[in-house]
């Protein structure tokens, strides 16, 4: 008689053989990159997708550039309305007569009148003349008593603007202080997006978070031998914030600490003056929900939306963190972030701050009246 263990070893050895023979080989997927690595959650959880958000909302980073014909403009607005986007805020709009051509086109159509706000930019040319703090700080104020209500820098200032000679000019340089105190004095926000996110500065190796976008555009790193450190950037901001007390700022994306929420409110507690959006940053705060939840809390009266570019379906992601407690959903852009989002779940009063109230009550000559009080 045979011993039932091992008829039952055997048993389970013919099994083990018989399933090895209709195991595939290894195919091409298994050769594959991070880059295609795409893997399909299998969690059930509830899911609450929103494609509008609860509340109007005024978006304090976006970019128009150029013309934009009737049936543009049309398309622009229904969009807008889908995703219950009330006011615009263009910052692309230039100075001179180009901001001018911006206002006709955006903010004094009648047609949609109250849709649209257009920040004015400076001009840097002939940096190098003695006068040219004078200058600036007049075409801005022309700028700003044609219409534009407020004053946007693009990320070249400190970072790419050079003089004639090379020298890198600083973000905290005294020729353009005047140019700030115009927005002083007629009470006009400034949003400067200063550096990039905090990897593109760091070794591009294995450990960096932003591995895979740097390889996809490598122009994005910041080496040390051709940029400043992302330390020098932020600090000479914060020299510029803290030398004009009654400007109003808004530090864009965040001020890339979007990963170091605890550091940007120790920032905003020493800076007053100094607001801050959440264009862009989105996969931040999307992974951090209970801490972001009791910032966004915490500073409601000092955060408020941005988006930066203008694709409408991706302001669904941004509903969904902000509004819903969903768990472990995807971002819409890979290069990002390779982690799942979650929701803040933030509170009515909250989101009504981040969605318009704050920006009503910083940009002037917004229109209040289709928004809940």
């Amino acid at each position: 008689m045979k011993c039932p263990i091992l008829l039952t070893l055997a048993l389970g050895l013919s099994v083990l053989a018989q399933d090895k023979k209709e195991w595939p080989k290894p195919d091409r997927a298994a050769q594959m990159t991070i880059e295609d690595y795409d893997p399909k959650s299998s969690l059930v959880v509830p899911e609450h997708p929103k494609t509008r958000a609860r509340f109007p909302i005024v978006d304090v980073h976006n970019h128009q550039r150029g013309g934009a014909n009737e049936a543009q403009m049309e398309k622009l607005v229904k969009e807008m309305d889908g995703i219950n986007l009330q006011i615009m805020v263009n910052l692309s709009g230039g100075y001179g007569d180009r901001l001018k051509q911006n206002l006709a086109t955006y903010t004094n159509n009648p047609k949609y009148k109250g849709r649209f706000a257009v920040f004015a930019n400076l001009s840097f040319e002939e940096l190098e003349t003695a006068d040219y703090g004078d200058r600036a700080a007049q075409q801005l104020e022309a700028d700003i008593k044609a219409g534009a209500q407020g004053l946007k820098f693009f990320k070249n200032f400190g970072m790419d603007l050079r003089e004639k000679g090379g020298a890198r000019i600083k973000i905290d340089d005294p020729r353009f202080d005047k140019a700030f105190e115009i927005c002083a004095k007629y009470k006009v926000p400034v949003l400067i997006h200063t550096a990039e996110p905090k990897p593109f500065f760091k070794p591009w190796d294995k450990t960096n978070e932003r591995w895979l976008e740097l390889k996809q555009f490598p122009s994005r790193y910041r080496p040390g031998d051709k940029y400043e450190t992302w330390e020098t950037l932020m600090g000479e901001l914060y020299t510029r914030i803290k030398r004009h007390p009654k400007v109003t700022f808004i530090n864009a994306h965040l001020g890339w600490l979007g990963a170091d929420l605890g550091q940007l409110g120790k920032l905003m507690d020493e800076m007053p003056n100094m607001m801050t959006e959440i264009g862009a940053v989105l996969y931040e705060f999307g992974r951090q929900p209970r801490f972001a939840a009791k910032w966004f809390t915490k500073y409601s009266d000092r955060v408020l939306f941005g988006k930066d570019t203008w694709e409408p379906g991706e302001y669904h992601y941004y509903f969904r963190v902000l509004e819903t407690d969903d768990e472990y959903f995807d971002y819409y852009r890979k290069r990002h972030a390779f982690w799942k989002m979650y929701g803040l779940n933030l509170p009515d009063e909250v989101l009504k701050r981040l969605y318009y109230k704050n920006a009503l009550r910083i940009i002037p000559g917004l229109d209040a009246s289709k928004f809940p009080k």
